[in-house]
This record gives C-alpha cells, sequence and structure tokens, in this order.
C-alpha cells in the first residue's frame, strides 16, 4: 500500500516518540499497521510525506540513481536576485563541503497564499519574504534550508508538495489517504 499524508508542522517523520521532545509523531495520525515513513521531512517542515508497507517503493524513490523528483516550496527571506537563483540553480557548497547537483529553481508568480502556520513563521516589518520552489533530484539533510542559506536567504518556511508527479494539493495538513494505481504510477513517474 502507498499512502500520501500532508505532515503538519511538529510532527516527526517517525512512529516512536522521542523522551523529552515537544514534537508529535506519526503514530498519532491513525496509519493502517505495518507502513513506515518513504524519507522524511523534519519537524519543522511541512507537506507530503509517504508511507509504506512495500520495500521496493522505498527503493525506488530513495535510491539515487533513479534521481527521482521532489518539489519544495520554501519561503525564504527577502526576494532572490536572478543570479542567487542561478546560483542555486547550478548548485551550491553546503556544510560538509557537499557541492547540491544542478535543479530547477524558480519564483512562485503569483506569490502562494498559504495558510498561516502555528506557531507562526518569524515576521520583521523591514524584511520582505518571497516563496520560491525547487526541484530536486536528491536529497541530503536539511538541503532546501542549507541550500538558500547558502546564498543569504534563509528559509522560514519550508513545504514539500509534489514527488514524481503527484501533488499534495488533494489533502489537507494532518490527512492522509490510500492512492489509487493511477497516483501511485504518478509518484513513481521520473
Amino acid at each position: 500500500m502507498l499512502i500520501a499524508f500532508y505532515k503538519p508542522y511538529g510532527v516527526l517523520s517517525q512512529f516512536t516518540p522521542i523522551p523529552g521532545s515537544r514534537f508529535r509523531t506519526l503514530a498519532e495520525f491513525g496509519f493502517p499497521p505495518g507502513v513506515y515513513p518513504v524519507g522524511r521531512l523534519d519537524a519543522e517542515s511541512e507537506g507530503l510525506l509517504l508511507l509504506s508497507d512495500e520495500p521496493w517503493i522505498v527503493y525506488r524513490l530513495l535510491h539515487p540513481r533513479f534521481r527521482h523528483r521532489r518539489v519544495y516550496w520554501a519561503q525564504v527571506e527577502r526576494i532572490p536576485s536572478e543570479e542567487a537563483l542561478e546560483q542555486l540553480r547550478r548548485g551550491v557548497r553546503i556544510a560538509g563541503g557537499y557541492r547540491t547537483k544542478p535543479c530547477r529553481v524558480w519564483i512562485l508568480e503569483p506569490q502562494p497564499q498559504i495558510p498561516p502556520r502555528v506557531p507562526p513563521v518569524r515576521f520583521r516589518k523591514t524584511v520582505p519574504t518571497c516563496w520560491i520552489a525547487l526541484e530536486l533530484t536528491e536529497g541530503k539533510y536539511h538541503q532546501v534550508r542549507r541550500m538558500t542559506a547558502a546564498v543569504g536567504h534563509p528559509t522560514l518556511r519550508l513545504l514539500r508538495v509534489q514527488i514524481g508527479d503527484f501533488q499534495l494539493w488533494s489533502l489537507q495538513p494532518g490527512q492522509w489517504r490510500l492512492l489509487s494505481a493511477r497516483e501511485r504510477a504518478a509518484v513513481l513517474a521520473l
């Protein structure tokens, strides 16, 4: 089975709680027994998280040789210049000396109207924000946040909105559902 879940802010991508953690876990959402997350979103990130009981799906979606597409929307500080966007497109050096692979990056026009997050992202009257989209085929730890910080535009809010050709928008935060055969094919599309 393959499940799409709109992971809300403040939820860990795991079923087991961490002692003393302020974050919730996937155990609170009533998933069928035997499923586990395909990849991760950190507790402060939101959006599309897949769960499955099929090990081959995990391999197909996460192994670097398949270069599986994932699209993220990042709300960043300030409006990035074309030069900053081009740096992201070419790949940037992030913590640990790793250079990210080339990717697609663009400013979302019009800027999306995303419901406010609880708690809200930090707000500064003198610093505008901007939503950008990044389409990646790799998934390093905190990669989008590290990439935008490397070009001087820290990420304030991060949503994964697409995996393969499957988009998040049929769900609301905290909702999940089994995917149909057509939707499964969209997830696995390269």
